[in-house]
């Protein structure tokens, strides 16, 4: 759970840099989108290098998942009978709602696909550019109130994710707890707001 995190996380930051070349204009934007499908060349074809990253993050979010459902099944045979109160002094919000913010993220990351990466449901359709796409997407209010939502609900997994990791890696301990805790909230809220600039530029006419 900890390691495939930690891959996310960063290509968390890889994507949010390059997102934000938007403000840069359209042509610095395509011009990266192009650059991630010819990395590698001439060494090998285009697209090889970014069809092995996908790949690797799907494998990723397969191991992900399947080492969430397998610490949730120990954690049910090592108590098959639920407390008869629940105490939440140390449960944070984010690590109550783990379970339906991975389903959130995981409709989020199929629309994610079918908008912006393949532009089957974007209104710019599938031969438009990256620009073109990322512009007419977030002209829709209801799919930028969507991916908000859904940046939202990663804020906190992340938040969450961070901070776990760190105890399961073994980084954790009683005096570092409060810095721990602090760091984990900084970096999700500089992290999801780098990723929520950009469809609110589109929405306030900033990026257009």
């Amino acid at each position: 759970m900890a390691v495939t995190g930690i891959v996310f996380l960063l290509y968390l930051i890889a994507h949010m840099v390059g997102n934000l070349k938007a403000f840069a204009g359209a042509e610095s934007f395509n011009s990266y989108s192009e650059f991630l499908r010819d990395l590698g060349e001439p060494i090998v074809p285009r697209l090889t290098v970014l069809t092995i990253i996908r790949v690797l993050l799907l494998v990723a979010v397969a191991a992900h998942i399947w080492a969430a459902f397998s610490l949730w099944r120990q954690a049910k045979r090592a108590r098959p009978v639920g407390y008869v109160t629940r105490k939440r002094v140390q449960q944070s919000y984010a690590s109550r709602t783990m379970r339906w913010g991975g389903v959130i993220l995981i409709l989020f990351i199929i629309w994610h696909i079918l908008d912006l990466t393949l532009g089957a449901v974007n209104p710019a359709g599938r031969d438009s550019l990256p620009y073109g796409r990322l512009v007419e997407g977030f002209s829709n209010p209801f799919v930028t109130a969507w991916y908000l939502l859904a940046l939202v609900a990663l804020g906190f997994h992340i938040r969450h994710g961070v901070w776990s990791a760190t105890q399961t890696l073994g980084h954790s301990n009683k005096r570092r707890e409060r810095a721990l805790n602090v760091f984990a909230i900084v970096f999700a809220v500089v992290l999801i707001g780098g990723y929520m600039t950009i469809p609110l530029a589109v929405t306030f006419g900033i990026i257009a």
